[in-house]
């Protein structure tokens, strides 16, 4: 059965793309639980194992069921293209202002997990719904802290650079060449102008002007997740490109010949954009300082080998054809 998504003239007009850093924190956390989701994370959870036993996170998946409602004030659509954790954690907290709404969304939640409403711990979150609030609040921080937060600049850059690809496939293909390629259960049909995705459950929603936030994810492979109820903005969660390799350590691939032309240094950033990537992405990846990065990126733009894109607040840098034919022809 579908879940049909229904889009007017200015829907089209208000697609965005998105980055959640608050997202891949909760998606984390309902990994360490999914052994179907580990396979391209072991060396993570081997990193993060002890950090993870370090934390009460029982309250957080009894609200994630394997199939089933989440509740959308714990995790709203992204603020804008690449909103911080602190901004989005705050617009976490600011649920408490609205008790009703957040009972509703606990109650809709913990029945989709047997047991989950009559448990000590869904009492206890029903029984204060602000205090509720604070308590998933502080939690998610505990784990974005603990789980996420050392792996970020790395996670981030594979994100970013999803996006760079798909917003290319867009301009190149439309609509229906991007939806075609985020993933298989997704399918666009142009002329009713509907996204429909392969879902257990038959839904349909209209856009009503709002648009739709794509976002990619590391943590959501193999699956797609949409939905969100109004008032909040329809969002499809998509798993991110190169998943494979995000856990790779980086290899010794800089030419010896391209590094005595260029330096070691900076021939180690140029081989190292592959895929775009911003100037802390490149830092954590090379073990470099990241004003050092900056230097030797903009001597690398400024010798016509780069190109720097701004997407959000960051620039992320490529290799133009001439950087891809120096960096590829002395491999």
């Amino acid at each position: 059965m579908p879940f049909r998504l229904g889009f007017g003239e200015g829907d089209l007009l208000r697609c965005r793309f998105a980055v959640s850093p608050r997202w891949e924190t909760h998606e984390a956390v309902r990994t360490l639980q999914r052994p179907d989701r580990q396979g391209y994370h072991l060396p993570w959870l081997r990193h993060i194992r002890r950090a993870a036993e370090d934390l009460d996170l029982h309250p957080l998946w009894l609200l994630m069921p394997r199939r089933g409602h989440s509740p959308d004030f714990l995790g709203p659509p992204p603020i804008g293209p690449a909103a911080s954790f602190e901004e989005e954690l705050a617009r976490i907290r600011s649920a408490a202002q609205d008790p009703a709404a957040v009972h509703a969304d606990l109650t809709r939640s913990l029945a989709c997990t047997p047991g989950a409403l009559t448990s000590q711990t869904g009492r206890d979150l029903l029984a204060d719904p602000a205090a509720a609030v604070a308590r998933l609040a502080d939690l998610t921080e505990q784990a974005w802290h603990a789980l996420v937060e050392p792996y970020w600049p790395r996670l981030r850059a594979l994100l970013e650079a999803d996006i760079v690809f798909h917003a290319r496939r867009l301009a190149a293909e439309g609509l229906e060449g991007l939806f075609a390629g985020l993933h298989p259960d997704l399918h666009w049909d142009g002329p009713a102008r509907t996204l429909t995705m392969d879902r257990p459950t038959d839904h349909d929603r209209d856009l009503g002007g709002q648009g739709l936030v794509l976002m990619p994810s590391s943590f959501v492979w193999p699956e797609v997740v949409g939905g969100f109820d109004p008032p909040w903005q329809p969002t499809v969660v998509y798993p991110a490109r190169g998943i494979g390799a995000l856990w790779t350590e980086p290899r010794e691939r800089t030419p010896q010949a391209l590094a005595r032309l260029l330096g070691r240094a900076r021939a180690d950033v140029l081989c190292a954009l592959a895929e775009p990537a911003s100037t802390t992405a490149l830092a954590a990846r090379l073990g470099l300082a990241p004003s050092s990065v900056s230097a030797h990126l903009k001597a690398l733009a400024g010798a016509g080998l780069l190109l720097g894109r701004r997407h959000g607040h960051q620039v992320l840098y490529e290799r133009t054809p001439i950087g891809i034919a120096l960096a590829e022809g002395a491999a």
